[in-house]
């Protein structure tokens, strides 16, 4: 009997799912429309204040993981771990929880990645900086063909440690949020 993902290392997990990139499929939009319908049946709403498709997936041009990302914002008042809780009984695993940020995942399975696979990072509205990220590069050619090849060379260094691959990512993502930022200004 194969182990369970509780029960293996940060090392058998990296191998077990390891990083690749594909080319964009916009069936991904589809997955996110539907699991957000879902999350939005299940989450109180009065609590949320937005959910929004981020990550590659939501980058039309570029090889992405093919790992669909939704932001949750909700309300400041709220209980996260409440919101956490209905997350987990829906089928979501909690990956990892920081102060104000909880991140949920489904789709991952003892004998690897299940057809179709999302985190679900959870926020407290307006710690969003994902949204003027996604809506730069979806607006800017040469910063998203150069994410693109960053995100390539990472994922063929990086291909069983995520966290060096998230690492090696975390200047440019920062960068280019800033100039977002500055173009778009408030616009969330």
């Amino acid at each position: 009997m194969a182990k369970q993902l509780s029960e293996m290392s940060l090392q058998e997990l990296w191998h077990l799912f390891p990083i690749f990139l594909t080319q964009h499929n916009d069936e991904w939009d589809t997955w996110y429309e539907d699991e957000a319908a879902l999350l939005s049946s299940v989450l109180p709403l009065i609590e949320v204040v937005r959910i929004s498709h981020i990550g590659s997936t939501a980058i039309k041009s570029i090889m992405a993981k093919p790992i669909v990302d939704i932001l949750v914002e909700v309300c400041c008042e709220c209980d996260m771990h409440e919101i956490g809780t209905l997350l987990c009984s829906s089928g979501y695993r909690c990956m990892c929880e920081e102060e104000n940020r909880i991140s949920f995942n489904k789709g991952y399975t003892e004998n690897g990645f299940s057809q179709k696979v999302f985190h679900i990072h959870l926020r407290f509205a307006g710690d969003n900086d994902e949204l003027y990220f996604r809506d730069y590069m979806n607006e800017s050619q040469l910063p998203a063909k150069q994410y693109e090849t960053l995100k390539l060379s990472l994922a063929k260094k990086f291909k069983h440690n995520r966290d060096a691959y998230t690492l090696g990512k975390t200047d440019f993502i920062r960068e280019q949020t800033e100039k977002a930022k500055i173009k778009y200004g408030r616009r969330y």
